[in-house]
């Protein structure tokens, strides 16, 4: 049996030598009856990443590197990884910060081979600032209650799919994955490992909190109808709240023919709430059509600059 390992990478040079040594070590102290792939997908790097990848590649044929021709975000690489996998059970997302640690991969395997299809990792605690935690876990919160299906508050991409599972998915054509979203959507029997998800072993995340907000956004219009429905309801309500106050103001004036009415400051926050309650849920709809933009005029597909040991194939 084979497991396969993708680490999607971008500008890592400081932790790579890391991330494969300690994948190593796991991986024939603790899974010694697995073969194993360890497949990176580089994103561009502009520093020595590759060149330190590259050399432990042509050392050990387990260790695979696919090159970008140009940055395409971490989803998409790490889709593209996903293509190249040729294991029976699959960590979509191993960090090569380590953030997410190898060693909790052992248990993944453990309750894949008692027969679930997908395992779960759970950041039950985050080494990171409380500002941080606490936006993340009211997205979690959000997401869970919102989605159409069942995801597993605080869990990401660092989780084990079954072949079939990465089959099942592979047969999509998502310009935006949001991995996670699509695995929970396969509804097969799943479990959870819970772990602690560590302080970065060296350098500072790639991804900045636009970065983030655009990630969230995405996995939010991928995995629910509710908010357009939320806007489309509050919408009608507030239309209705609109036009019984203009026949309450009309009642009030035909009663005071000779009276106008002071109201000025009113009518202007009126507007106010009015106008960014409109501008937030066109803003809202726009995500969706933005969506649907992106999926029928992608953008020039991204090509593989080199690929190394990547010479067996999948059945």
């Amino acid at each position: 049996m084979k497991i396969s390992i993708i680490t999607p990478c971008y500008n890592e040079a400081d932790n790579i030598e890391n991330c494969i040594l300690e994948v190593r070590n796991v991986m024939e102290d603790q899974l010694p009856s697995y073969e194993y792939e360890h497949i990176f997908t580089d994103n561009a790097s502009k520093d020595n990443t590759v060149e330190i990848i590259r050399k432990f590649a042509n050392e050990d044929h387990r260790i695979k590197l696919t090159i970008n021709s140009r940055n395409v975000g971490p989803f998409k690489n790490m889709w593209n990884g996903l293509k190249k996998a040729s294991g029976d059970v699959i960590v979509p997302m191993l960090p090569a910060d380590l953030q997410d640690p190898p060693s909790v991969i052992p248990k993944f395997i453990s309750l894949w081979e008692s027969g679930f299809a997908i395992v779960y990792g759970v950041r039950i605690n985050r080494q990171e600032s409380l500002f941080l935690r606490s936006m993340r876990s009211i997205y979690y919160r959000t997401i869970q209650k919102f989605a159409n299906f069942d995801i597993p508050r605080n869990a990401g991409e660092f989780l084990a799919i079954d072949r079939k599972v990465a089959d099942s998915l592979l047969r999509l054509n998502d310009e935006y994955p949001y991995i996670r979203g699509m695995v929970a959507r396969v509804g097969v029997p799943s479990a959870q490992v819970e772990y602690t998800w560590r302080k970065r072993y060296s350098g500072k995340s790639k991804n900045s909190m636009l970065d983030l907000i655009d990630q969230a956004i995405n996995g939010l219009i991928s995995t629910s109808k509710i908010p357009a429905r939320i806007a489309l309801i509050i919408g009608f309500i507030l239309s209705l709240t609109g036009i019984f106050a203009a026949i309450v103001l009309a009642i009030v004036l035909s009663v005071h023919r000779g009276e106008m009415p002071i109201g000025v400051p009113t009518i202007m926050v009126s507007i106010s709430f009015f106008s960014g309650i409109q501008l937030l849920f066109l803003g809202l709809i726009g995500e969706y059509v933005l969506s649907m933009h992106n999926q029928i005029r992608p953008e020039p597909p991204m090509y593989e600059m080199e690929s190394i040991n990547f010479d067996e194939k999948r059945d």
